[in-house]
């Protein structure tokens, strides 16, 4: 039996990986509105994807260049019914639902119902997934939910028509698709983030230039790319370290934080006014943030026999020996032998057992 030696060692590191990609995904907000006075808004949706996907095509060039390849475990046949998945429901359903209900509804109805996603996230990781759920944990999510909503609360009611109904629809796409993508947060997040990027930027781009859309200027253009492979790249990247790590409910409280940090940023870059809205929406996601951080999910538990492959390195879960010298982190397929031990952790890809 052993404890984890540092009383927050379990926050790292799953927390920063999901607060970064929140970070970019939410930065990129304010920066794809200004793009939006010179770009149409479904060429842009194409051209984000597709930059996130170009820049991630050189990361993964890159390492292999490097000879970091071996660093990630490859994706596999057998996960292809799952990235076939992601990509259906995260590039293609729920975009495309977005789009429609858009048309059909007002932008703040649509704006509040978006924060259904993270709702759903967490939902269908708690019912479906079976994560572990207490009561701080409950709290932590509904203070970030009910500051989201603060946030996009428009003085008015959401009207439930069609286009709300279609909002709510690719919500709970996105919200499938950030469950699915868990089965595969083993696997090369690059390779996956760059798939989904090629297949949803590829989609957009194309229906654009069906519907007549002119293409736009270079400069247009490359800042385009450049807001995609931040914001919607390295943050896709980002988040699929962190459900290694956290799981989805987690994570998806986590990247909640996004609309905040997409208003802070336009409060500089578009000389947007300091609300009571943003100060209210701020207070209740830091106190659901503190929650969170406090959580100590901690009790005797047992590692059944395990056999898969995973970037790792030596440490308490991974015991087992090399022919020759080891570079730091390294993948292959590895066994992990029955143990039964007690420490502070997460839902990761060692510690996914239920809970009576």
């Amino acid at each position: 039996m052993s404890r984890s030696g540092s009383r927050h060692a379990h926050l790292w590191p799953g927390v920063p990986l999901a607060l970064a990609a929140a970070v970019l995904f939410g930065a990129s907000a304010p920066f794809a509105k200004l793009l939006l006075d010179s770009i149409d808004p479904q060429m842009l949706a194409g051209l984000l994807y597709l930059g996130a996907a170009i820049g991630l095509g050189v990361v993964h060039l890159t390492r292999w260049g490097v000879g970091r390849e071996g660093s990630e475990a490859p994706l596999r046949r057998s996960d292809l019914p799952w990235l076939a998945a992601i990509v259906a429901f995260g590039g293609i359903a729920g975009p495309l639902l977005l789009m429609l209900g858009l048309a059909r509804t007002t932008a703040s109805s649509g704006s509040l119902l978006l924060n259904l996603e993270g709702l759903a996230t967490m939902t269908i990781a708690w019912v479906v997934f079976g994560e572990n759920v207490d009561r701080r944990l409950l709290s932590g999510a509904a203070a970030i939910l009910a500051g989201a909503l603060v946030l996009s609360w428009p003085g008015q009611g959401v009207r439930l028509d069609t286009g709300g109904l279609l909002i709510a629809a690719a919500c709970l796409a996105w919200g499938i698709d950030n469950n699915l993508t868990r089965k595969l947060s083993s696997a090369d997040p690059v390779v996956i983030a760059l798939v989904k990027g090629m297949v949803a930027g590829g989609i957009n781009f194309a229906l654009a230039l069906a519907r007549g859309v002119a293409f736009p200027s270079a400069a247009a253009l490359g800042a385009a790319a450049a807001v995609g492979f931040l914001g919607i790249g390295v943050s896709l990247v980002l988040f699929v370290l962190a459900l290694r790590h956290l799981g989805s409910a987690r994570t998806g409280a986590y990247f909640s934080l996004a609309p905040f940090v997409g208003a802070v940023v336009a409060l500089a870059l578009l000389h947007e006014a300091l609300t009571p809205q943003l100060v209210m929406a701020g207070l209740l996601m830091a106190s659901g943030l503190w929650l969170h951080l406090a959580e100590r999910h901690d009790h005797d538990h047992v590692h059944e026999a395990l056999e898969h492959e995973h970037s790792h390195v030596h440490d308490e879960h991974h015991r087992h020996a090399h022919d020759g010298p080891v570079v730091e982190a390294h993948s292959h397929r590895h066994r992990h032998e029955p143990m039964l031990h007690k420490h502070v952790h997460y839902p990761d890809l060692h510690h996914r057992h239920g809970h009576g």
